[in-house]
């Protein structure tokens, strides 16, 4: 089979490379191409475009680079179209993705989603267009199971890629060095140039700690150093996240994915974002889930802190990181996090999705 693969971002990238992964395991003649980054290129798909040239987040950032958007759109489908997919697999990304989706729909190209973009935190519109485009969705929170069922769309949990790969690893230890903070500030450009002088203000108050960034391989390196500037406290880690998790008492991290990632090191962390002024006004009238991190989320309440936008200060930081990492607070989170855990590795993960997107497309073909 043939399979065309569209992940639009770093935590995508990840994830549909333990797809792909799976997908040539029980595919033995599978040729698989799309767009993605480092992780798919390793896992043995063919990269016809870098995420990177996709990562534009928030209302203003994609008003700013809507002719490049527009012209991503036209590549993609003239890729897809010259390629004759029997299947495409769209991974979140639901800006781009949505509209994908709608298009490989009307061209008769079987669309299987795998993780749902996050429609019950916004938009929850959106449903209705991928009732009719999208063949099998493949969510990966426990709660977007009954969110679909609530719209009359069946949805497979096939729990979290992320925990069911630390599970398999035994990826449970956490050896930590005393005074030693992870800074997590995002795979994005924008997010990094607003976070991480925040994050840099805070390391120059803290200066008996030592601040390890994790920097991104698909940013340059130079935009790191620029805004750190040879604080001898901070040093940079390109691309060694798990190691600098592992290694760390606590982190600050960027909303997202990597909230995740940190709760299964086991390290206690403070979540924080901050972005454009005039997108964050439109977002906080249209969000509408209580957190804004994943690990609350799942949880089901407010397990870490968050730092949002005017939040987002060095002062905030420091105070919130101080109480983090004493005792009863830090053994509370990592007790939050096993349940965490153990509520992400139930379901068959990228395996069970990648055996049903498989035998999905040989019964459509025997039909």
């Amino acid at each position: 089979m043939k399979y065309f693969v569209l992940a639009g971002e770093a935590s995508g990238d990840k994830q549909a490379a333990l797809l792909c992964k799976a997908i040539f395991k029980h595919d033995v003649n599978a040729l698989i191409t799309g767009w993605g980054g480092e992780a798919m290129t390793a896992s043995g798909v063919s990269i016809t475009r870098h995420y990177r040239d996709l990562a534009y987040m928030g209302f203003v950032e994609v008003i700013r680079h809507l002719p490049d958007i527009m012209k991503n759109f036209k590549k993609c489908k003239a890729e897809i179209l010259q390629f004759k997919p029997d299947a495409l697999v769209l991974v979140d990304y639901p800006g781009f993705n949505l509209r994908m989706a709608s298009w490989a729909h009307k061209n008769n190209i079987p669309v299987y989603y795998y993780i749902s973009p996050q429609l019950w935190a916004w938009h929850t519109s959106r449903v209705h267009k991928i009732k009719i485009a999208v063949r099998r969705m493949y969510v990966i929170l426990p709660f977007e199971e009954a969110f679909y069922a609530k719209y009359g769309m069946e949805a497979l949990y096939i729990g979290h890629p992320l925990a069911m790969a630390a599970e398999a690893e035994n990826d449970t230890l956490h050896i930590a060095k005393k005074g030693y903070i992870a800074l997590l500030p995002g795979s994005r450009k924008h997010e990094v140039e607003l976070i991480l002088p925040e994050m840099v203000a805070l390391a120059k108050r803290l200066p008996d700690f030592q601040f390890q960034v994790a920097a991104v391989t698909n940013l340059p390196i130079t935009l790191y150093e620029k805004i750190i500037s040879g604080l001898p406290n901070i040093h940079l880690r390109p691309n060694d996240m798990h190691n600098v998790l592992h290694e760390s008492e606590a982190a600050i991290v960027v909303s997202g994915t990597a909230t995740l990632e940190t709760a299964l090191t086991g390290t206690p962390q403070v979540v924080v974002y901050k972005g454009n002024p005039f997108s964050y006004q439109i977002a906080k009238r249209l969000i509408k889930v209580p957190y804004i991190s994943l690990v609350n989320l799942v949880a089901d309440e407010k397990l870490v802190p968050e730092l949002i936008q005017r939040e987002c200060t060095p002062e905030r930081m420091q105070r919130t990181l101080l109480e983090i990492m004493e005792p009863p607070h830090y053994r509370k989170i990592q007790e939050g996090y096993l349940k965490l855990k153990k509520k992400l590795t139930t379901g068959g993960g990228a395996e069970a999705a990648a055996l049903d997107i498989i035998s999905d497309l040989a019964k459509a073909k025997n039909t």
